[in-house]
């Protein structure tokens, strides 16, 4: 793979304190994605906003506004891991779908694309833009719009299973599976709506837990240990 979108869980960031960053756990992610870069391979970089904030699961709030925050919790995860990136040696830019300021650029494909050329680790921060869509959503149309060969979750758990490992010790987890039998039997890897999308636009993913020892680099060589969904 030439060019990859690496979507992160914000939980995943959080490691065991579930909010806000574990500092270790990102310096971690940031040595693996510059071996990466240093292989010239172009690596995009989606992450979500649970360490911070799920709006799903208020009942208080407007649905918009609270997908809005979401939104933000997204910008403020991404600046964060970009700066610890570039403390690794890696240049960087964060890309927004809105405007924030002179802290992010807004997002289009020409854009990024440029930036990959420089060498940079392009951030999707601030997910579609748009209420009620997910950064899964988000993750599989960023991947779609700049031709990526295929996206890296990682997760908090080390791929996809027949029914939650957390709940059913007996879950048994797919090695391979196709894109077509996660939306038939609702597996919910990522939400209904990025698992379509990337069911029409042919977009592979490879699912694996954050915390397996260089889980991101075994991906990428093909020896990692996780779930492949094909197309």
């Amino acid at each position: 793979m030439k060019r990859v979108l690496l979507k992160l869980s914000g939980e995943a960031l959080a490691g065991g304190k579930k909010t806000g960053f574990d500092e270790p756990t990102v310096m971690e992610v940031a040595r693996q994605v510059k071996e990466l870069t240093d292989a010239q391979i172009e690596v995009g970089i989606v992450i979500g906003g649970g360490n911070f904030w799920r709006g799903r699961t208020s009942e208080t709030i407007d649905r918009t506004k609270a997908d809005q925050i979401g939104m933000l919790a997204t910008v403020m995860n991404c600046i964060y891991v970009s700066e610890i990136f570039r403390f690794a040696g890696m240049k960087t830019e964060v890309l927004t779908p809105f405007s924030c300021g002179s802290m992010t650029k807004l997002f289009s494909k020409d854009r990024a694309v440029k930036y990959f050329s420089q060498n940079k680790v392009v951030f999707f921060a601030g997910g579609t833009g748009h209420p009620y869509f997910s950064t899964d959503t988000a993750t599989v149309l960023r991947a779609v719009e700049i031709e990526a060969d295929g996206i890296l979750l990682a997760k908090a758990v080390d791929g996809i299973y027949d029914s939650d490992p957390q709940i059913n010790p007996d879950a048994k987890r797919f090695d391979s599976i196709s894109i077509e039998e996660v939306i038939e039997k609702k597996l919910m890897a990522v939400d209904m709506t990025a698992s379509i999308l990337c069911m029409e636009n042919k977009m592979p993913m490879y699912v694996f837990a954050l915390q397996e020892e260089n889980s991101i680099i075994k991906t990428i060589s093909g020896k990692f240990n996780g779930t492949k969904v094909t197309v």
